[in-house]
């Protein structure tokens, strides 16, 4: 009788964990890498993105959310932080978090200090092993994708012969399943993750890498578009742009069968965008199943789920390709949020043109979990969820280094781009530029500063691009 008692007890004190479990806001981000506004809830009616769309029906989508920076590292460790890029003096590819700020407050640290289980799948970091101690569970991100043989022997042939760079190709289209490339086991491992944790209290973030490049995806979602109807974009560089604005792309170049110089032809242009829209549909797709896993648990109904990039890209614009600029193509970037726990939330499609930042993610999910509020660069969009026409932010700000001692530093309105290159230490401004987009056009078309007709406009934005970033006390330090 007494151990039956006991039992008892035992089992309702795991019944109650579970249902207090259940009480609270757990949160699952999808982490994507390299992707831009082309979906098909952005309009884009020749992507296949179903699942990203339905997700984006039953939450609220931004179309005027920004990236810190259109570049990996920095841009994530500013999501992971809350802090923009020049709070935390790291600027380039190679520069880990935690080799400089060791006891930097991130999501992951500061939710696990708050009794959550704190999960990183796929690539969230840039550097796989960064700040590992502040995730509960870390799945290591894998090398890159799976290629066919003969691309691996390619490979292994380049490495005999010496060359510096032994990237294989920037396509492949292998029949597989999904699981034979590398999304489709971090899926995997994201579903079997969330069957073993639905009764705690979660943060997930799932980081897939398509569309980054290799264009990598199984047949199937090559076998979604026909590459003859894509349209090639215009090669033409803004008028009277920077001559640093854009870069040469040797992301792109390092790859076998691109051209070490020079624009690309229209047919190879067409196979990339091609690569780049499987890969979209590919990723689309392990999204979908994710999401089924999360309503077959019944976890929907308390988690909220994110869905963002750290940056925008270009496929042939300007003739330029990749991200690394300051251009609204790069710093523009897809998010989508749907708050299922809040009864209050609108649980149909709702769109907001606020200007948000990639920035706002970490007080964002402090807000909805009920945490106190730490210091952060970035600021919550629950009250966009709400009312996603309410006034919100004058501008939304990003910059981007060239070389050792210039930085450009840009803002937008969500009408105009305004960027000044400035000398790094002294602030002293080496060239403007004043883009037109408010036709919704995200392309550049000329640079007006400097021209009388848009003067007013240009002082606005000046002072706008300021309040942020002054002339005379500010300096880009770097770690």
């Amino acid at each position: 009788m007494k151990n039956n008692t006991v039992l008892c007890v035992l089992l309702l004190m795991v019944t109650l964990h579970s249902i207090k479990a259940q009480e609270k806001q757990n949160v699952l981000v999808f982490l994507i890498d390299d992707l831009r506004t082309e979906l098909g809830c952005y309009g884009n009616d020749v992507v296949k993105s179903p699942n990203i769309d339905k997700l984006a029906s039953e939450g609220t989508l931004f179309t005027r959310a920004y990236s810190q920076q259109g570049i990996c590292a920095p841009s994530r460790i500013s999501i992971l932080t809350g802090l923009r890029p020049e709070t935390v003096g790291i600027y380039d590819l190679f520069t880990p978090l935690r080799s400089v700020h060791k006891e930097m407050l991130t999501v992951p640290k500061y939710f696990k200090e708050n009794g959550y289980k704190t999960i990183s799948i796929g690539k969230v970091y840039h550097h796989g092993r960064d700040d590992v101690e502040s995730w509960t569970n870390f799945y290591q991100k894998e090398p890159n994708s799976w290629v066919s043989q003969t691309n691996l022997e390619l490979i292994e042939k380049f490495k005999k012969e010496g060359r510096e760079n032994t990237r294989g190709p920037a396509l492949e289209s292998a029949d597989v399943a999904d699981e034979g490339y590398k999304d489709g086991r971090t899926t995997q491992h994201a579903i079997q993750t969330l069957k073993e944790l639905k009764n705690d209290n979660f943060v997930m973030f799932v980081g897939f890498t398509k569309p980054h490049l290799p264009f990598n995806a199984p047949k199937k979602y090559w076998d979604l578009y026909d590459k003859d109807t894509f349209l090639v974009p215009s090669r033409n560089e803004p008028i009277n742009m920077y001559k640093n604005a854009l870069t040469n792309w040797n992301e792109l170049r390092a790859y076998y069968g691109i051209p070490r110089e020079g624009t690309l032809d229209d047919n190879l242009t067409r196979d990339l965008i091609h690569g780049y829209y499987a890969s979209i549909s590919y990723m689309d797709a392990q999204v979908g199943k994710i999401m089924a896993t999360l309503d077959d648990l019944d976890l929907r109904k308390n988690t909220l789920v994110v869905f963002m990039s750290d940056h925008g890209y270009k496929i042939g614009e300007y003739g330029a390709w990749c991200k690394h600029t300051n251009f609204e193509l790069d710093v523009r970037v897809p998010l989508i949020i749907s708050n299922n726990y809040d009864s209050s939330a609108p649980k149909e499609k709702q769109v907001s043109e606020a200007l948000v930042e990639n920035v706002d993610l970490f007080p964002t999910l402090v807000e909805a979990c009920g945490l106190k509020m730490p210091d952060l660069d970035g600021k919550s969009l629950l009250p966009l969820l709400q009312d996603p026409d309410m006034a919100w932010s004058d501008g939304a700000y990003s910059l981007y280094p060239r070389g050792k001692d210039t930085m450009g530093c840009t803002v937008t309105d969500g009408s105009w781009r305004y960027t000044e290159w400035r000398d790094s230490k002294t602030q002293q401004v080496r060239a403007i530029e004043l883009y037109d987009h408010s036709n919704d056009n995200p392309i550049a078309v000329e640079n007006l500063a400097g021209n009388a007709q848009y003067g007013q406009v240009e002082a606005r934005m000046r002072g706008l691009l300021i309040k942020k970033f002054p002339r005379t006390t500010y300096s880009f330090y770097r770690q």
